[in-house]
């Protein structure tokens, strides 16, 4: 859980309120932005890693923006390399660069946040930088009920 709340630290900016922690999941606020997300480390990743990284589920009320998916990798991507998220037996392509990855749009982090819920693992493979394959592996035990927490946590806040 330590690790948890460092992945938080490390999110784009300082959280303010820790909304609860959910098996590998925590869920946290900044009210001062607004914005709320569910964020979770990798159990997972493999080589050296340059970044730590963390996949999160962010809602900012003001911008309009719920259920927006982001990605760390723990490496940079190569140029024009397919990103390639897995969720079980479903497969996502995302868009990124250095070591950020993002869904396409609004329709596809809807379906990723859906698949999610679904449980199980979820899986992140694009080539690096420097050839290797990056792979970051995360459990989705509680990633569900953080996502709520963030949702609610930012109902809260004024727009």
């Amino acid at each position: 859980m330590a690790a948890l709340a460092l992945a938080a630290i490390s999110a784009p900016a300082f959280a303010k309120d820790n909304l609860g922690i959910f098996d590998s999941w925590g869920a946290f606020r900044d009210a001062a932005t607004p914005r709320c997300y569910a964020i979770a480390e990798p159990e997972l990743s493999r080589g050296k890693a340059d970044y730590t990284p963390y996949a999160s589920v962010g809602y900012w009320p003001k911008r309009g923006v719920r259920g927006q998916v982001h990605f760390r990798l723990s490496r940079d991507i190569a140029e024009g390399a397919k990103i390639d998220l897995r969720i079980r037996s479903r497969h996502f392509t995302l868009t990124g660069g250095g070591a950020d990855a993002w869904a396409t749009g609004k329709a596809m982090d809807a379906a990723i946040t859906a698949a999610m819920r679904s449980g199980g693992d979820m899986r992140i493979l694009v080539r690096g930088k420097d050839g290797r394959m990056v792979r970051d592996d995360y459990r989705l035990r509680g990633a569900a009920t953080a996502m709520d927490a963030a949702a609610l946590g930012c109902a809260r806040l004024k727009r």
